[in-house]
């Protein structure tokens, strides 16, 4: 279930360029929340539990996609 939202995901397109090579290297808040099917607020309070690495950059905060995964793999919630 998580996993194809995760390649449905990496599979869009954006109006930033990105190195596909690489393919995505990070996910928004509004993306964990998808992928997980839980709330803003919770997604919020897993961000700020530092249950993955994270960054601001300005007003926005971008979650690593390879330590949000690995968490996940994990058992995550």
């Amino acid at each position: 279930m998580f996993e194809e939202k995760i390649a449905a995901m990496n599979q869009e397109t954006t109006a930033i360029p990105i190195d596909y090579t690489q393919g995505k290297r990070t996910y928004t808040v509004d993306e964990i929340q998808d992928i997980l099917g839980i709330s803003r607020p919770t997604a919020y309070a897993l961000v700020k539990r530092n249950e993955f690495r994270s960054i601001r950059i300005g007003g926005q905060i971008r979650i690593s996609k390879k330590s949000f995964d690995e968490w996940l793999d994990q058992g995550g919630v």
